[in-house]
């Protein structure tokens, strides 16, 4: 538009409208004649300006990311705690895991001893002023535990039930001095009687003083009358000394323990005696030797060696 005074005129006319409609609109207040054109303005430039005010005003950007950080930051927290919680759990489901293997390996020695079993876990171990290898278990009287039970795990033999409560048992474990069990030689079915010698291997007295042993036998319990407090074929241990017979009455060996004492969890109390002797039948299968490496060495002449034939 030409800077006329006809221009000048239309200019200062519109201005003097504005201030008009602006003093009615203010005066109007909520029934102002020009709301209605407002709203609609709006309504049409309304997401024009939102489009520009974002791609003009990086400064708003900034101050809303600030803004929402903090609900950023909250989710991360959120989610740091998630991952703990699961990790805690994962690490629980490990243990969980330990247990059932060793919850499935009683089950297995149950099975092939076609022993009833009733499954404990050991929850305390004895005081050490009373000077025996003790351990307390979850179940009692009223789980069916009497005194004089057997008590194995996966491993074989733990120990036998002394004193019962109503909802816990206490267990004298098999390496205790005061605890005394029948055993048979696998195979050779030849007897003795073992006792516990804290952690030092079972001492055996053999009632066979001829008898031929050697490093790496197996023993199971014997049993006893009425099948208490020992039931027979509970894998005891594995010889791993034998005294030389001295023309004694009996012959004695010692015997590493199946179980070990110190990492007693899951147990397994036996209420019902097989109908018969299961024998050897529960002792894990012999480990195979393993092959000593032959090393051959073959030696070959020197290159640098002289030949004898051509000296002079």
């Amino acid at each position: 538009m030409r800077d006329t005074r006809e221009s000048r005129l239309l200019l200062v006319l519109l201005i003097a409208i504005a201030f008009a409609l602006i003093t009615v609109d203010i005066r109007g207040g909520q029934d102002s004649p020009v709301d209605g054109a407002r709203q609609a303005a709006a309504t049409v430039f309304g997401p024009i300006e939102n489009g520009v005010s974002s791609a003009v005003d990086p400064v708003g950007n900034a101050i809303s990311a600030v803004r929402d950080s903090g609900g950023r930051h909250s989710r991360i927290a959120q989610l740091e705690h998630d991952n703990a919680a699961l990790k805690a759990k994962l690490g629980s489901d490990d243990r969980n895991r330990s247990r059932l293997k060793q919850l499935d390996r009683m089950i297995k020695v149950a099975g092939e001893g076609q022993y009833g079993i009733k499954g404990a876990e050991v929850i305390a171990i004895g005081a050490a002023q009373g000077f025996s290898w003790t351990v307390t278990i979850d179940v009692g009287a009223n789980d069916g535990i009497q005194r004089d039970m057997t008590v194995l795990n996966g491993d074989g033999l733990v120990g036998r039930v002394t004193t019962v409560g109503p909802d816990t048992a206490t267990v004298l474990l098999a390496n205790d001095p005061d605890f005394t069990v029948g055993t048979r030689m696998e195979s050779t079915d030849e007897l003795g009687f073992a006792s516990g010698q804290g952690d030092r291997p079972l001492r055996v007295e053999l009632l066979n003083a001829k008898a031929r042993i050697k490093k790496g036998d197996r023993l199971v319990t014997f049993g006893s009358q009425s099948d208490k407090p020992f039931v027979p074929g509970v894998p005891v241990g594995v010889v791993s000394r034998v005294d030389p017979s001295g023309g004694d009455l009996t012959r004695t060996i010692y015997v590493t323990p199946f179980v070990s004492f110190t990492k007693l969890d899951i147990v397994g109390v036996v209420v019902a005696a097989p109908k018969s002797d299961p024998r050897d039948t529960v002792l894990p299968p012999k480990p195979k030797p393993t092959p000593t490496p032959t090393v051959t060495v073959t030696v070959t002449p020197s290159a640098s060696a002289p030949d004898l034939g051509q000296q002079q």
